[in-house]
């Protein structure tokens, strides 16, 4: 039985259920910038032939791992690790690769 089935009059619940039922169109990705530029909120992400994929979310200059890092959401199938993709950032493109999140690493110890 579907998990959204005791909710059958709530607002929005088709919409979730079709992307559960076939898998999101776009997916949340992080980004890092490959230059020094950092790209902000509302960049738009293209391939390399200028195709739109997506759109920066959040983006800044990270100071912990040196490099212009952002958030994105990207169609799910360039959505990929290491996926090379370019933010329009006034009118040039800068490329950034697709990279998990968190951008650094963890440092505590569980012991």
């Amino acid at each position: 039985m579907n998990r959204l089935a005791q909710w059958p009059g709530c607002a929005g619940v088709s919409a979730i259920d079709a992307q559960l039922a076939a898998g999101a169109s776009l997916k949340r990705v992080g980004l890092v910038g490959l230059e020094r530029m950092p790209v902000r909120e509302g960049a738009t992400i293209v391939d390399a032939k200028g195709h739109k994929l997506g759109h920066v979310t959040s983006g800044t200059l990270a100071p912990t791992v040196n490099q212009p890092i952002a958030m994105a959401y990207l169609a799910a199938n360039h959505a990929l690790p290491n996926h090379e993709v370019y933010a329009e950032v006034r009118g040039k493109r800068q490329p950034m690769r697709v990279s998990p999140m968190p951008f650094a690493p963890h440092r505590y110890f569980r012991g």
